[in-house]
């Protein structure tokens, strides 16, 4: 059975005066799962966050979050998620802990301390707690930024460019501390222009350009998004080797690549593959090489977002 929706919109719009920021977005997140919006700067990734936070109002269309209406119960929807900005702020001259200590006040029912001491733990922050915040490196306050969110221990999380700015080791440190949290069952909303991390990451990646472009599991957008193609190298090849594969009914088209190689398409590439190697053998072909090319997320992204431009 299908797990149930924790975030759904339909139609969720958003003006700033004549600039469509988002346009007509629908939705559905299923509990437990990462969807990655992935997109340009000024896609509208923010600003659906904001709006599923209950930060903006939508101009038009409906959302809900763990059952409640974002833009007409912001505060309800606040016990149940956490939202890390892309630049969260902290009061530099405060230890980690009492940042912490501060912020979790807020919450009713959480015990601040002990909240506070086990978010440096679990953030791997232990023996800087008493440290001033000022003194923490980029990643580090990323870590503690992540603390901060999880202190009333909310089960839906937005996560906005969480690794922007960081080094490759605290990207990579926090990206492992986000599989763990969605380990723990949590459903995440993640924003991001990082393709390696989307991949890395996601379930499935909202391809976003003001507008859902597309979404699916990673595999799945390469997969639907290009033609397969092998790739073959021979020792030699001659024109009239490249006329007679094209001339053969189960060959699609053949290219040359920049590099000598052969870029075929099949009708069948599971099926025509073996006769494809049968029919270069009988011409004399001495193969070095056949493989099937695989595309990049990259390469499904940038035609996608230029399908969305034009």
């Amino acid at each position: 059975m299908r797990d149930p929706e924790v975030i759904s919109t339909d139609g969720l719009s958003k003006r700033f005066g004549e600039r469509i920021a988002v346009e007509e977005l629908t939705l559905a997140v299923p509990a437990g799962e990462i969807v990655g919006l992935l997109g340009p700067n000024g896609a509208g990734k923010t600003t659906t966050l904001r709006m599923l936070a209950g930060i903006l109002a939508p101009t038009s269309g409906t959302a809900l979050v763990d059952g409640l209406d974002p833009a007409k119960e912001p505060e309800r929807v606040h016990e149940s998620i956490g939202f890390l900005t892309e630049s969260p702020g902290f009061y530099e001259r405060l230890s980690a802990e009492r940042n912490l200590t501060y912020f979790a006040a807020f919450y009713g029912g959480v015990d601040a301390h002990a909240a506070a001491r086990n978010g440096i733990e679990q953030m791997g922050l232990a023996g800087r707690g008493g440290d001033k915040v000022g003194t923490f490196s980029k990643g580090m306050k990323q870590r503690l930024a992540l603390a901060r969110v999880l202190l009333h221990e909310p089960r839906i999380l937005f996560l906005d460019e969480p690794t922007a700015g960081l080094d490759p080791e605290a990207a990579r440190n926090l990206r492992e501390l986000i599989v763990s949290l969605k380990k723990e069952g949590r459903t995440i909303l993640l924003s991001t222009h990082n393709l390696t991390e989307a991949e890395e990451l996601c379930d499935r990646i909202a391809v976003f350009r003001t507008r859902l472009v597309a979404i699916d599991t990673p595999g799945a957008l390469r997969d639907r998004q290009f033609e397969r193609r092998l790739r073959v190298r021979l020792a030699s090849m001659t024109e009239d080797w490249l006329a007679a594969l094209r001339a053969e009914p189960f060959v699609r088209s053949v290219e040359r690549g920049t590099d000598g190689a052969l870029d075929v398409r099949l009708a069948d590439p599971d099926r025509d593959r073996p006769r494809l190697v049968t029919r270069i053998v009988e011409m004399g072909g001495q193969i070095l090489e056949v493989r099937e090319v695989e595309r990049s997320l990259e390469d499904v992204y940038l035609s996608l977002i230029e399908e969305a431009t034009e």
